[in-house]
């Protein structure tokens, strides 16, 4: 349960008591709303900090965010090993206890630096902005910044990164667009993992694909496995065609 963006648990159990002070409530409600709204805009001001150190370096940053278990640390480093000789990559880890995708991270050849946050449920930019000064960071390099497993809360928070993805494996369900739409509304491109799985699940996957795109018509969508490696390589070339849109508006500025 998260301790900063309001789904605590004292939170929660105030939400659902139920009495007849009106005026109380209201009072809380306007309380709370001043203080999300507080907590978001100190957000921001790291988020850009963090924006104008990564267009500075050239590095594309992009926010991995998902539900827990979708994949995101097999395919972050599957990516490493398969782009290591072509681009350096970083990853800044987030979990709320262990070390244990850091070191996948690791062992696949990339770098990696841990945050625990406890009982907080994502990332925030005073975070990442910590990481950003503690990793060894290369000018025209590649960042991942693997957000924890939530499709809530994260996609309140602006990192500074330059895309959002959203991965969602086909053993979640197709409607999660639907159930989740603060989450896909944010998101500039939907990865649908665990392809493998598909003849062996229940998931609609041109029925998934059109709920996202009610969601936000822009969103772009791609398929893979890492099992298999199907669909990897065009998720690479979205990465090198992001980096060089990158690098060319660093020079048009």
């Amino acid at each position: 349960m998260c301790g900063i963006c309001g789904c605590t648990e004292e939170h929660n159990e105030m939400e659902h008591h139920e009495h007849h002070h009106e005026s109380m409530h209201h009072s809380h409600d306007e309380h709370l709303i001043q203080v999300e709204q507080n907590i978001l805009a100190k957000n921001q001001q790291f988020a850009r900090a963090n924006k104008n150190f990564l267009t500075g370096k050239t590095i594309l940053a992009l926010n991995i965010m998902s539900s827990p278990g979708s994949g995101k640390t097999t395919l972050l480093a599957k990516t490493i090993l398969d782009l290591k000789n072509e681009v350096e990559i970083a990853v800044v880890v987030g979990d709320q206890q262990t070390n244990h995708d850091a070191e996948l991270i690791k062992a696949s050849g990339g770098n990696a630096l841990q945050i625990n946050t406890g009982k907080v449920c994502h990332l925030d930019a005073h975070m990442v902005g910590h990481a950003l000064e503690d990793l060894p960071l290369k000018e025209n390099s590649l960042l991942f910044i693997e957000n924890i497993g939530n499709l809530v809360c994260p996609a309140l928070f602006d990192l500074g990164e330059q895309f959002k993805v959203v991965i969602l494996s086909v053993t979640e369900g197709d409607n999660k667009p639907l159930k989740y739409p603060d989450m896909f509304r944010c998101a500039d491109l939907m990865l649908i993992t665990k392809m493998d799985l598909l003849p062996y699940v229940n998931f609609d996957l041109d029925q998934c694909i059109e709920y996202a795109r009610r969601i936000k018509p822009s969103i772009e969508t791609l398929t893979l496995s890492t099992v298999n490696g199907n669909g990897l390589e065009a998720w690479y070339e979205w990465l090198r065609k992001k980096q060089m849109d990158t690098r060319v508006n660093q020079w048009t500025v």
